[in-house]
């Protein structure tokens, strides 16, 4: 291969690393924008990041309790018991 075939070689890989490196600033951007919407969303719900587990799971328990809760407010005869 030729010195100057190197060199156009060097030359595409160079601008493949600029153009590789130019989308990941830009993803780099759009993501600490999301995260940044993220946590105003949570500060708007009073939830703090790390309480979110601890949140999710409450919400989890509550739903599952208004879940039991409605079913025991139904009939026992209106429920379809073949399902």
């Amino acid at each position: 291969m030729s010195v100057e075939q190197q060199l156009e070689q060097m030359k595409k890989a160079i601008e493949k690393a600029r153009d590789t490196k130019y989308r990941a600033e830009a993803k780099l951007e759009e993501l600490e924008n999301q995260k940044s919407r993220l946590l105003e969303e949570l500060d708007e719900l009073g939830v703090k990041p790390e309480e979110l587990d601890s949140e999710i799971n409450r919400l989890e328990q509550t739903i599952e309790k208004t879940l039991k809760e409605t079913w025991e407010l139904i009939p026992k005869e209106l429920i379809d018991h073949d399902s």
